[in-house]
């Protein structure tokens, strides 16, 4: 489904990315981890054309995406939720929702808010409320709805947990894994490595901007260097 092969980012002299190649198949949960400052927001950006790679290619559904601009890309199907949510803080929520469907032309948008709806119902009750006014787990789920408004075949979160209370973790992650359930294919980045690696099918470790090590969630979890690097033990 997707396919990155040697990719390499700069930031003016700054090697960011180095040969990075991953891909996910339909149907899948892939997570990307790793520390601080290892180049995971800047591969998500990459993929989606926020950022140019000096090399290499991404295939999505077999087209070579790397030079499309961003808004072509999720035509394409490919959507990114960005790190810190990033809604429209001025607009309600429903007006945030309609602004994902943009790619979308004349499409039942109705139908897809109520199907956004049913996975957050909490939208529901906050759809007329000013996006600005929402709690931080509100806007994170505003987010991921306006994602879906664009019915993309790959969905792209990076870090959907950040600054949330462990019971919203827990509640987003559930959404994540119902959104995948529903056909929606995932490549996650996330900085908890625990909760994304007992969801993911496979994962990858990024270390100063390559792939140190992949492999399935489960084996990275019974890791004992990723254990010890990622995972608190």
């Amino acid at each position: 489904m997707l396919k990155i092969d040697n990719i390499n980012v700069y930031y003016g002299a700054i090697h960011a990315i180095k040969g990075v190649s991953l891909e996910v198949t339909e149907g899948e949960i892939v997570t990307l981890i790793g520390a601080n400052g290892a180049g995971k927001s800047t591969v998500l950006k990459t993929i989606s054309g926020l950022l140019r790679s000096k090399t290499g290619e991404i295939n999505f559904m077999g087209e070579n995406i790397s030079t499309l601009p961003s808004h072509k890309i999720v035509e394409r199907g490919l959507a990114h939720v960005p790190e810190g949510r990033r809604v429209f803080l001025q607009m309600t929520v429903q007006e945030n929702l309609e602004m994902g469907a943009y790619t979308q032309k004349n499409r039942d948008t109705d139908a897809d808010m109520e199907q956004v709806f049913a996975l957050f119902p909490r939208l529901l009750e906050r759809r007329k409320q000013i996006a600005g006014t929402l709690s931080g787990g509100e806007q994170q789920m505003l987010a991921m709805g306006r994602a879906m408004m664009s019915r993309p075949r790959l969905l792209m979160l990076d870090e959907p947990s950040m600054g949330l209370a462990p019971l919203l973790v827990e509640q987003i992650f559930a959404i994540i894994q119902e959104m995948n359930k529903k056909g929606t294919s995932i490549l996650l980045v996330e900085q908890n490595a625990q909760m994304a690696l007992s969801i993911a099918d496979r994962a990858y470790v990024l270390e100063t901007g390559s792939i140190a090590v992949s492999g399935t969630g489960e084996e990275l979890i019974e890791s004992d260097k990723i254990r010890k690097a990622y995972l608190g033990g």
